[in-house]
C-alpha cells in the first residue's frame, strides 16, 4: 500500500513539474489534472482529506478570470479625469447617508481602533459600492485557474493554502466564500492572506465575516490600517501648490518599482511642515501649511503639472492598502468629503 502510495505522489509531483517547466493548453481537462497536483500539496501542507475534498469538490476553470488577469486595461488618466469617475456626487451623497445610519457602529470602531469612521466609509464605498459589488467567483475556483495559468503561480498558490485555512477555520463554507476574479473576498476586498493578518471579529460572534457582517468588515478595515501604521490623530494628506521654480527632485519618484522602494524613497524626501513651508509649499488655497510637528512627504499622483500632495504617514497606511497614488487620493478625497461639510 505504501508502495502505491509513493508511486501516485512521485507521478503527481512529475505531472505538477510538467506543469510548471513547460506551457500547457488551458484546457478544462488539464486544469483538473492540475488540481490534482494542489490536492497533493494540500495534504502535504497538512489539511485534512476532508478539507480537501470539500473544497475542491466541483472547483471549476474561470477562463474569464485568465483573460481578465491577462487584460486588465491601460487607460491614460489623470486624476482630473479619474477623481469625478471614482467620487462622483452620487457616491459622496451616499458615503455621507451611510456615514449617519452606521455612526454608532463606527464609533464603536474608532473607539477601539482610532481609525477616523470617514475612512472607513471611503474604502467600503471605493472597494465594493459599499458591499454592493463584491464578485461572486467561487474563490477556491478563481485562485486554482490563476494559479494554473501559471504567470504568477507562486502567488497564487499562496493565496490558495490561505483560503483553505480560513475554511479549516470555519469563518465562512466553500460555497458562500465569494469573491473577485482574483480572490479578493468580501465588503473590504480582502485577499486570503491579508484575511488571516489582518480580519477581526467585530461583535464578538466567534466568525470574522467580512462578506455580510458590518461589524466585522468596519473593524477589519480599522484593524489593517492600524497594523499597517495609522494615526488617527491625522489625516492623510492635502492638496499643496508650488511657488515658481520649485525643485521637483524633492517628490519621491512617481516610479519606484514596488513598495520596498517607495518606502526607501519616501525615507529619503520626507521633511517636516516647517520645512516645506520654508521651500516655499502652500495649501491648495495658497494659505500657510498647518503649524504642525510632523513630517511629510510631497506626491505627484500625474507630474509636476499636475496636482500635487503633501501626504503624511497615514498615507503609507493607504498605499499598503493598494499601491496607487490614484486609489489613494480617491480614499483621501472621498473621506475629505464625508468630512466637510459636517454631516448633521
Amino acid at each position: 500500500m505504501k508502495h502505491r502510495i509513493s508511486r501516485y505522489l512521485v507521478a503527481t509531483v512529475l505531472l505538477f513539474t510538467t506543469f510548471v517547466s513547460v506551457g500547457v493548453e488551458l484546457t478544462k481537462e488539464n486544469f483538473l489534472r492540475y488540481v490534482e497536483t494542489l490536492k497533493v500539496e494540500a495534504k502535504k501542507k497538512g489539511f485534512s482529506d476532508q478539507l480537501i475534498e470539500s473544497s475542491f469538490k466541483g472547483v471549476t476553470f474561470h477562463k474569464r478570470a485568465v483573460k481578465a488577469d491577462r487584460s486588465q486595461p491601460e487607460i491614460v488618466e489623470t486624476l482630473d479625469t479619474y477623481l469625478p469617475k471614482r467620487v462622483p456626487t452620487w457616491k459622496v451623497n451616499k458615503a455621507r447617508a451611510l456615514y449617519k445610519k452606521h455612526e454608532a457602529l463606527l464609533k464603536e470602531v474608532t473607539e477601539k481602533y482610532g481609525v477616523q469612521p470617514r475612512f472607513i466609509v471611503a474604502l467600503w464605498g471605493l472597494e465594493t459600492n459599499f458591499g454592493k459589488i463584491t464578485g461572486n467567483y467561487n474563490v477556491i475556483s478563481a485562485l486554482s485557474t490563476l494559479a494554473f495559468e501559471g504567470r504568477r503561480e507562486a502567488f497564487f498558490k499562496k493565496e490558495l493554502w490561505a483560503a483553505m485555512t480560513i475554511l479549516e477555520q470555519e469563518h465562512i463554507t466553500v460555497d458562500k466564500m465569494k469573491g473577485s476574479w482574483a480572490g479578493a473576498m468580501g465588503q473590504n476586498q480582502f485577499m486570503p492572506s491579508s484575511f488571516l493578518a489582518y480580519a477581526v471579529d467585530g461583535d464578538g460572534d466567534g466568525k470574522k465575516d467580512i462578506w455580510n457582517n458590518l461589524a466585522d468588515i468596519f473593524a477589519s478595515m480599522a484593524n489593517y490600517l492600524v497594523q499597517e501604521g495609522w494615526n488617527g490623530n491625522y489625516t492623510w494628506g492635502r492638496q499643496v501648490k508650488l511657488p515658481p521654480g520649485f525643485d521637483h527632485t524633492l517628490a519621491i519618484p512617481k516610479k519606484t518599482g514596488g513598495r520596498a522602494n517607495w518606502l526607501k524613497a519616501w525615507a529619503k524626501k520626507e521633511k517636516n511642515m516647517s520645512q516645506w513651508q520654508a521651500l516655499g509649499v502652500r495649501r491648495a488655497d495658497g494659505t500657510d501649511l498647518p503649524k504642525v510637528n510632523i513630517k511629510a512627504a510631497l506626491v505627484y499622483p500625474d507630474d509636476e503639472n499636475g496636482r500635487v500632495y503633501l501626504a503624511y504617514n497615514n498615507y503609507k497606511s493607504l498605499m499598503h492598502w493598494n499601491l496607487s497614488y490614484y486609489f489613494v487620493s480617491s480614499v483621501g478625497h472621498l473621506s475629505d468629503r464625508i468630512k466637510f461639510p459636517p454631516i448633521q
